[in-house]
């Protein structure tokens, strides 16, 4: 009787065993020749009055889709799914994967467990994920906002397509997808699909570089306000900006009591960085301004706790003449800000109309220093109302305890 129960637990543990393993085993798949892509769905979706009809763009992505009967979708090589809309921060690091309590997918590969890109050029890409190159025909299905796998959905589901086409993706080359609006008024949608540069260029690490893009939908300036999304968290962003748009920079010494009128660093009271072009439909790479890491006097070399803010002024305006600075945040579109400090949810004291984000600054534990400060390589990029930020970071010095 003994030996028969110990029979009986040794088999049942066993099975824990398999079931434990087989369950956390992931099979990748090596490509020969990739790309290394990572897609953004920048539709938002509000309940308003003019939006509460509208179907809930939220996303499977598919690359090289196969079709069964009814055109229903049975499979693909590539699935991105529960790709739901991104958010405010894209930081260095795929950080959704164990960290999340939903299937929702602010990005692609985000929580997605699939070969992602190398350390290329110092670069980290371990946000971007691995795909095949060449021609690849791409969907963009919706899906219910549910935890079921696209694929094991009824196949009346599955066949609701947004976008059918084909990108070319060349190898060992670094894109970013946007799913956009293109067109406010009439709902049109598309792509856009931009080739990164940011690992060719001779980019300093004492330098902090940024870009803008201004992606917004035509004619979401210009709709009425009942049709936009009234959270008052998007600031003076949230009814969108003009299409020519001046950006000017201003550093502050200390985060530790962030506000607006706070110490500046001399030089950098705002400072004109570059002029921004409202365009949904060219992907060229805009070019990069930058600011030095060490700017503040009172950095060691080795860490600094200075935080940014950008103002987009439309041309003749800048801080010195600036009308609206009162906390109203009904701008019209001529002025608009954000703040970067911290974690991108610190407030700033008094009536300040600054969108938050975090830091363009990463500060982590590397070698014998806790905290580091480095350079980043980041990207902002207006899109209806919202201001969205991505972080690249280089590769730096593991922390030694």
């Amino acid at each position: 009787m003994k030996n028969q129960r110990l029979t009986i637990y040794l088999a049942l543990w066993l099975l824990c065993v398999s079931l434990f393993t087989s369950c956390n085993k992931v099979e990748y798949t090596a490509i020969a020749e990739p790309a290394y892509l990572r897609v953004f769905n920048n539709l938002n979706y509000v309940q308003t009055l003019g939006s509460k009809d509208d179907k809930v763009p939220y996303f499977c992505m598919l690359i090289n889709p196969t079709f069964g009967a009814g055109g229903a979708i049975t499979g693909a090589e590539i699935v991105g799914d529960f790709l739901d809309k991104r958010a405010a921060y894209a930081p260095p690091y795929p950080s959704h994967i164990g960290n999340s309590t939903t299937v929702d997918n602010p990005e692609y590969p985000g929580k997605e467990n699939v070969l992602v890109g190398p350390i290329l050029n110092g670069f980290d890409l371990s946000s971007w994920a691995q795909v095949p190159s060449g021609d690849l025909r791409i969907i963009f299905a919706y899906r219910p906002k549910n935890s079921i796998p696209f694929l094991e959905l009824e196949s009346h589901l599955k066949t609701d397509v947004l976008i059918d086409t084909v990108i070319h993706l060349a190898s060992k080359e670094v894109y970013t997808l946007h799913l956009l609006q293109k067109d406010f008024v009439t709902k049109t949608h598309g792509l856009l699909l931009r080739q990164e540069n940011f690992h060719k260029l001779p980019l300093s690490d004492s330098l902090v570089y940024v870009n803008f893009y201004n992606m917004s939908a035509t004619g979401f300036l210009e709709a009425d306000l009942t049709l936009k999304d009234d959270d008052y968290l998007l600031r003076s962003f949230k009814n969108g900006i003009k299409d020519e748009m001046n950006i000017f920079l201003s550093l502050y010494e200390s985060q530790e009591k962030p506000f607006v009128q706070a110490q500046t660093v001399p030089g950098y009271k705002g400072k004109f960085l570059t002029r921004l072009t409202r365009n949904n439909t060219n992907a060229a790479v805009s070019p990069y301004v930058s600011f030095p890491l060490w700017a503040s006097s009172k950095s060691n070399g080795i860490q600094t706790d200075i935080w940014q803010r950008f103002d987009f002024f439309i041309p003749g305006m800048d801080i010195t003449n600036n009308p609206f600075f009162s906390g109203d945040i009904a701008t019209g579109g001529n002025w608009a800000s954000v703040n970067c400090l911290k974690n991108g949810k610190v407030s700033l004291e008094g009536s300040d109309n600054g969108t938050q984000l975090p830091n363009l600054l990463v500060n982590v534990h590397s070698g014998t220093h806790n905290p580091q400060t480095f350079a980043t390589v980041n990207t902002l990029e207006v899109v209806n109302g919202r201001i969205y930020l991505t972080t690249i970071q280089r590769k730096y010095a593991p922390p030694v305890y």
